[in-house]
């Protein structure tokens, strides 16, 4: 408690120190934050592109060749330039003093001398704090070592930071911070700079491809009465002035039709859906997906789009039409795999649906696998539980996956030699669904029938069935011609581009749990600083009921018998078809990825348990659940109060490392 203390201690010392900077400053008329603008000339990536690696060995050699090439190093040499950007570091401070500013490109160094800035203003540049913001005039230069530098002249105070950046050596490490404080993750970490910069190109790509194809860019609603297009749970709102209940689209799909009815061939939209689900590292309640639609043609063609548009987006953004997402290699330069749904289930699992003919059979064969359906499941639902298991975590290179069950595609046409299934593909990369894409239905009659089913469906308890969109009903009538049309998820595909492990690491603000939850309340580190409190926080245990205490005593040798060890969380996620299941790759010391599957989502997210320290059992025999093999179990304290069972993860410091022994 004393270390905590002091630690709050130190950092309001620290505070304290900047805000009387500040005072002095306001004192003598040079408040920053009354400052509106700087004329800044350069960033650092202009002020050095002129110059290679070549020319700076030169420089550090002190080479004759050096005074030839002089005046071809750059074009800013011996020139007066204005950079402006945020302290990252500083050194020297005798009568010299070395600063490293960054700006949106990268970081240039400043060369401050007192002689050049004058006593006073030198003084003041002392006093000058790691995170404040500047504005920089002087002559660009090269150092003895090779690194192009501005001679400053003329230093001014544009902003003052009031609070520290995080200590250099450490950075900024902890996952569940920098999700939530995305602005200090942007300064203190440049590849996370990077990958948003890449995001943004590789949005910009798909708009330029699209339009280069004619596509017609459009807006549609966010805010809807009836939310469809997709299997999802809609968040639900309340629009105050028509008294009216609303809910967050799921899908952009039922509105880009309706365009298509009157009369934009080609049409599509990039914009957020919002799908009242949980989270993990592939999935956000709220998220960003592209569809668009193409008159006159079929989900053939798309696959064609398909394909051009993602290595149109790889070899504009990357250079090359080869990606590498964590250490696996693909390759978007060959022909695309196409495969049905049918074959891939019969090359992964072995079993051929094509041999199936009634739901008794199939439930017989799923019953045989250990593949779990529900009673409202039909064959071709089965067929697609087979799939999940069996078949998608094989398909790495870009493949599509062909000719899916009727049951599960209630928006696609039949294929015309076989109604069981419909003209209708996914699009799947290192094993993740990206692409999702249909010969539109356009029968308005088909459709009201498969709108039908989809209400049972959603009478038996299924809360991701869509309901009746009259409206669109009224569209069909009309007419629509044949039209393909295909969604993408844009997250993903920048996972994909950028090789981030999360989709949190491409979402500049990903949703978060609030801090205010009773799991954080003991994790200093995640709160705010206005939000530290100087007291303990005084927790009630009045109401808690505990188990017994064995009595049986154990003996010290059975006891050791079990290797407790430090688990580093790299991965969680929901295991799927199952509500209680967390899924956990762990960092146990040995260098082999550790599996423990844990019972606990009815009391954590999984994404706020991403870089956490935990403890686990480690020489506990496989168990399988779900199909996985769980290899070992985490630790939890379990109470009762007011009789709800209540469970706490054992959270340990992160300074301990991964496998560290517990006796």
């Amino acid at each position: 408690m004393e270390n905590t203390e002091q630690t709050q201690e130190q950092l309001s010392a620290l505070l304290q120190v900047r805000r009387d900077k500040l005072t002095e400053l306001q004192n003598d008329g040079r408040d920053p934050f009354k400052i509106t603008k700087f004329e800044r000339t350069h960033t650092s990536a202009q002020l050095k592109e002129n110059y290679t690696e070549e020319e700076r060995e030169l420089k550090k050699r002190g080479s004759d060749e050096v005074q030839i090439i002089k005046a071809q190093v750059s074009q800013f040499d011996g020139q007066t330039v204005s950079i402006a950007g945020r302290i990252m570091s500083k050194r020297g401070m005798g009568k010299v003093g070395f600063v490293h500013v960054s700006d949106i490109d990268g970081q240039i160094q400043l060369f401050v001398k007192k002689d050049i800035l004058g006593e006073d203003e030198y003084a003041r540049f002392k006093k000058l704090d790691i995170g404040d913001i500047i504005g920089a005039e002087g002559e660009v230069f090269t150092t003895q070592t090779g690194e192009i530098s501005v001679r400053a002249e003329k230093i001014t105070l544009l902003s003052k930071s009031l609070l520290p950046l995080p200590e250099k050596f450490h950075g900024m490490t902890d996952t569940d911070l920098r999700y939530r404080q995305r602005y200090i993750d942007l300064i203190m970490n440049a590849d996370v700079k990077k990958t948003f910069i890449n995001r943004s190109k590789i949005i910009a790509s798909i708009r330029s491809y699209l339009n280069g194809q004619n596509f017609l860019e459009v807006e549609t609603p966010m805010l809807v009465a009836n939310a469809g297009g997709a299997a999802a749970r809609p968040f639900e709102t309340h629009f105050n002035a028509l008294d009216e209940d609303f809910k967050l689209r799921i899908s952009l799909e039922l509105y880009l039709k309706r365009l298509i009815v009157g009369g934009f061939d080609k049409v599509y939209e990039i914009g957020r859906v919002f799908r009242n689900e949980g989270l993990d590292t592939r999935h956000n309640p709220e998220f960003t997906l592209m569809e668009l639609y193409q008159a006159y043609t079929d989900y053939h063609g798309m696959m064609d789009l398909t394909e051009n548009l993602y290595r149109h987006v790889a070899k504009e953004v990357l250079g090359t039409t080869t990606i590498v997402y964590n250490g696996i290699e693909m390759d978007l330069g060959k022909p695309f795999e196409r495969i049905t749904m049918v074959d891939a289930v019969k090359k992964y699992a072995g079993v051929d649906f094509n041999e199936i003919n009634t739901l008794e059979e199939a439930r017989k064969v799923a019953d045989e696998h250990h593949v779990e359906y529900e009673d409202r499941h039909k064959k071709g639902d089965i067929l697609n539980l087979f799939f999940e298991e069996y078949a998608e975590e094989h398909l790495i290179q870009p493949t599509f996956v062909m000719d899916h069950p009727v049951e599960i595609s209630p928006l696609t046409k039949k294929k015309p030699e076989n109604p069981d299934y419909v003209e209708r593909f996914e699009f799947f990369m290192n094993g993740w669904e990206m692409a999702n894409a249909y010969s539109e239905l356009n029968d308005p009659i088909d459709q009201r029938e498969r709108f039908k089913a989809q209400e049972e469906l959603l009478a038996q308890g299924d809360e991701e069935a869509n309901t009746t969109d009259e409206d669109f009903m009224r569209a069909l009538e009309i007419g629509m011609p044949p039209t393909g049309g295909i969604g993408f998820g844009i997250d993903r595909m920048c996972m994909l581009l950028t090789d981030s492990p999360a989709i949190r690491d491409v979402l500049l603000f990903p949703t978060m749990k609030p801090l205010n939850d009773v799991n954080k309340f003991n994790d200093v580190k995640n709160q705010p600083v206005e939000e530290m409190k100087a007291e303990p926080e005084k927790i009630d245990f009045s109401k808690v009921k505990i188990e017994p205490l064995f009595e049986e005593q154990v003996d010290f040798d059975t006891f050791s018998k079990s290797d407790f060890r430090a688990v580093k969380v790299k991965e969680c996620v929901a295991v799927p078809k199952s509500k209680k299941l967390l899924q956990f790759t762990l960092d146990d010391g040995t260098g082999t990825d550790r599996t423990i599957l844990s019972g606990i989502h009815a009391y954590y997210e999984p994404e706020e348990l991403v870089g956490k320290t935990l403890i686990a059992i480690t020489n506990l025999p496989p168990r399988a659940m779900m199909g996985i093999d769980s290899c070992g179990m985490l630790l939890s304290a379990i109470h009762e109060e007011e009789g709800e069972e209540k469970l706490h993860l054992l959270m340990v410091d992160d300074h301990i490392p991964a496998g560290a022994k517990l006796y």
